[in-house]
């Protein structure tokens, strides 16, 4: 004997809502793609202006335009070498913290030990705690590991950051994988060390690019450790670096604002072309844990 079961509710299309409904969702997404933009659009513009009209009271959007700006950071100021070292080190925290991050959300996921719960906890604690409050015990060892002004001081201290988010992250992908591809390779001759590095770290790419991409962006354009661990202008990153150029007394707008679209650039860029396995990774690695 069959069941009649009831239809399921269609989903309201365009045509099922109301003007006024569409006119108020339209000026939503115009307010909230305004408020986004209008900071990065107004420093864009800033940077093509030169310094006395850019302190100018009257605004205006583009007041004879010019690129100097540009030429005067990345000639007269050391901003390459910043660049350099912000590379270098958010490139080392990259791969330092995904391989910790990933080996160890790899074991939260599939294995069950002593003091797993309390792990868990320990990284969601320790996520809580602000800079402001961590900066001086992880200074005080940094200089009694002879560390200070050394990029690996910066590499070590945004690893303590980032592993605990990343581990949890990377948990949560974890689990969106079947555990029967672990026992299938198990069957295979595979230990837990190839099972992760053969099949679940090549089926896990999204989520370790998520992460990654979060990762290098965050150790990138970190400020508070950049300038309490670095104080010879040759190790400095970008995050101290622009900090010369807002002086108390006399600030140096034109190339705060070139420098800070020359940062921004390259990370756009690379986001553009890799928000649709970001978006990816970030639901796949949220459906669970």
């Amino acid at each position: 004997m069959s069941t009649i079961t009831d239809p399921k509710p269609m989903r309201r299309g365009r045509e099922d809502r109301s003007p006024l409904a569409s006119l108020a969702l339209h000026s939503s997404l115009l307010v909230a793609v305004f408020i986004a933009l209008f900071p990065v659009v107004w420093v864009l513009l800033s940077s093509l202006k030169e310094k006395a009209y850019i302190q100018r009271s009257e605004i205006k959007l583009i007041d004879h335009p010019t690129l100097d700006n540009y030429r005067n950071v990345l000639t007269e100021t050391s901003f390459p070498t910043w660049f350099l070292n912000s590379v270098i080190v958010a490139a080392f925290t990259m791969v330092i913290g995904i391989a910790m991050s990933a080996t160890c959300g790899y074991a939260l996921s599939r294995f069950n030990f002593a003091g797993k719960r309390g792990l868990m906890w320990v990284f969601l604690i320790t996520q809580m705690f602000p800079v402001a409050i961590l900066i001086v015990p992880i200074y005080t060892i940094m200089a009694k590991l002879g560390l200070i002004d050394t990029k690996a001081s910066l590499i070590i201290a945004y690893c303590t950051v980032a592993v605990p988010f990343c581990a949890r992250m990377l948990r949560g992908y974890f689990d969106t994988i079947p555990r029967e591809l672990d026992e299938a390779a198990a069957l295979d001759g595979l230990g837990p060390f190839g099972t992760f590095y053969r099949v679940i770290l090549p089926l896990a790419r999204p989520g370790l690019a998520v992460t990654a991409f979060y990762t290098f962006l965050t150790a990138r354009g970190e400020v508070a450790y950049a300038i309490a661990f670095m104080q010879s202008d040759s190790h400095q990153t970008l995050g101290s670096g622009l900090q010369q150029f807002v002086p108390r007394f006399n600030p140096q707008w034109d190339l705060l604002t070139a420098g800070a679209v020359l940062i921004m650039l390259p990370a756009a860029v690379v986001f553009f072309f890799a928000q649709k396995h970001t978006v990816a990774g970030l639901t796949a690695g949220g459906t669970k844990g």
